[in-house]
Order: structure tokens, then sequence, then C-alpha cells
């Protein structure tokens, strides 16, 4: 039997309650865009930066969050919330900016804690050494964009740095007592199911706190979208992609919190894969398939799962 630790399940142990992400945009370009390693981003980037659910932009943070709650207020009454810095790269940014912008977003009382996404090429010690000040006053995770250990799969994707940089990144967030969430994507073209898994499986050994695993997704304005329409990107089916996401889980070790098993792109830019589009069949079918292949959540604190507990 294969156990895993949603992210539900231990945001209701720390926190005692429901906890939603709030999808923030700090205003924040990519050194992917901006000339310093590239302009078109990362390969299956929209212009949005990964950013599609996220408030609207604007200097305002606290509105943002406002904003971002009153999406979710209905599904998470009396619940807390995270700060969520979804779209491009959260660090990339003067040190004052990013001071006064976090601060600003751990303020509210019901924000119980802060997460950044960012590129482990972007985390210069002065930055680390910030977020973990912040840390001392509310939990900081900064999530970082692995994507894939295979150097033939990150220059196809143009992630822009070396493995080496992400474990530099994962030991100097980890020195710092800071909580680390590295993102994964399965379906990338030419990578095998071996190759997919013993991502996963590094990502485990590497000591981080969780781990998001993420559909390939092609959307509408990317480079991606291209080798697509050229027939050079293979589709996982849903059967085939519950069966991988069921590989993956088995070689996490049982500690690491599972933050994601899939995703769902903008259904209004999304071209593959598009049964995505279908989230309530999404997630049914993989509780469904949980259940008869005996994937359970594996933790003291054990509520019944619901759908929403397997984004």
């Amino acid at each position: 039997m294969t156990a895993y630790r949603s992210f539900h399940q231990a945001m209701r142990e720390r926190f005692g309650c429901k906890v939603y992400k709030l999808a923030l945009d700090g205003g924040m370009t990519c050194p992917n865009r901006d000339g310093t390693l590239g302009t078109r981003g990362c390969i299956f980037c929209s212009d949005v930066g990964s950013g599609d659910f996220a408030a609207p932009a604007c200097g305002d943070i606290v509105w943002q969050i406002q904003q971002a709650k009153v999406r979710v207020e209905k599904k998470n009454k009396g619940g807390k919330y995270i700060a969520y810095f979804q779209s491009f790269t959260n660090t990339y940014a003067p040190l004052p900016y990013l001071e006064s912008l976090f601060r600003q977003a751990l303020k509210p009382e019901e924000i119980a804690a802060l997460s950044i996404a960012t590129r482990p090429d972007c985390l210069p010690q002065a930055v680390v050494d910030l977020l973990c000040r912040l840390n001392r006053e509310k939990p900081v995770w900064v999530e970082l964009g692995l994507q894939t250990i295979h150097p033939n799969s990150a220059c196809y994707i143009r992630r822009g740095y070396d493995l080496s940089v992400y474990e530099d990144a994962v030991t100097r967030l980890k020195a710092a007592d800071l909580e680390v969430i590295t993102h994964v994507i399965l379906g990338l073209p030419g990578e095998s199911r071996e190759d997919m898994v013993e991502t996963v499986r590094y990502v485990g050994q590497m000591g981080g706190d969780g781990i998001k695993l993420q559909l390939l997704h092609v959307l509408e304005g990317t480079d991606l979208a291209r080798d697509y329409q050229a027939g050079k990107v293979p589709i996982l089916t849903l059967e085939e992609y519950i069966t991988l996401l069921e590989d993956c889980l088995a070689v996490l070790p049982p500690d690491m919190v599972v933050h994601r098993l899939t995703g769902d792109g903008a259904k209004k830019n999304l071209l593959a894969p598009l049964w995505t589009a279908d989230k309530k069949r999404v997630l049914n079918a993989i509780q469904s398939a949980f259940r008869r292949d005996g994937v359970r959540q594996g933790s003291r604190y054990e509520p019944r799962q619901t759908k929403e507990e397997l984004t």
C-alpha cells in the first residue's frame, strides 16, 4: 500500500483548520524574459508566468489579498490563508522592495504563512537571510521550479540553470530553516516513465519539505504550443497520468507533503490535454483509482478525503 501526505491534511495538522492559498502577483519578471538568460521564458510558460489564477496585479498587496479571498470565501469560512506569490520569479527584485512586499503580505491576521515561487538561480544570500528573518514571524516557504533532473529536458524547456544550482539553493534554504517545495512537471517530451519517477525520487532524497506534481499543459501563445501543433509533444491520457502519479508517490518519503497531484490550465488558452478542463471528472477519477489501488493519505490525522484535497 502506498501512503502519501496531502497538503490539506498537513495544513489541518499544523493550523487546526482549512488553509487556502491566495495567488498573488508581486509585479516581477524573470531572467528568462528580461534578456538576462532569454526573452521568451520557459517553453511552457504563458505570458502571465504561471499566474493564470492570481489576483489582478497591482502594487497594493492588501487589496490583492482581499480580492483573492473573495474567490474562495465560500469554501473557507473561518479558515486561514497562505499568501502565495505565484507569477514569474518572486525573488527577482531589489531587496528593499521584496521586504516591503512580503511584510505587507504577512501582516493580515488571517495569513498563516508566506509561500514564494522562484528560481534556484535567483536566491542571493541576502534574500535567503531576509526570508529567514521573516520566517521567525510566520512560516515562510520557498517554491522552486525544478521541473526535471534530466539535462536534455532542462535544455528543451529552456530552464536556464544546472542541477547543481538547485542543489545549492536547497542546501542554503534548509540551513536557514526555511521550508522548500519543489515543482516537477510530468509528461515532458522525450522523458520515459522511469525518467519522471527518477526526478521525483531525487526530489525526495534532497531533503525538501514538499513537492508539487504538475501535468504538462500546452497553452496557446507558448513555444510549446508550436511544437505540439507540429506533432512533437505526446500527451498523456488521464489513465496514463494516474498510473504515473501512483508510481511517483511510491518513491517519496512518507513525511513529504504533496502540495499538488495535478493542475488545470486556464480553459481559455488550453490546447492539451483537453481532458484536464473537466476538473471534477479528473479529481473523481484520481480518487477512485487511489481507492482501487490502495493509495491513501498516510499520517496520524486522516479525515475523510475530499476532492479539494487532491488538487
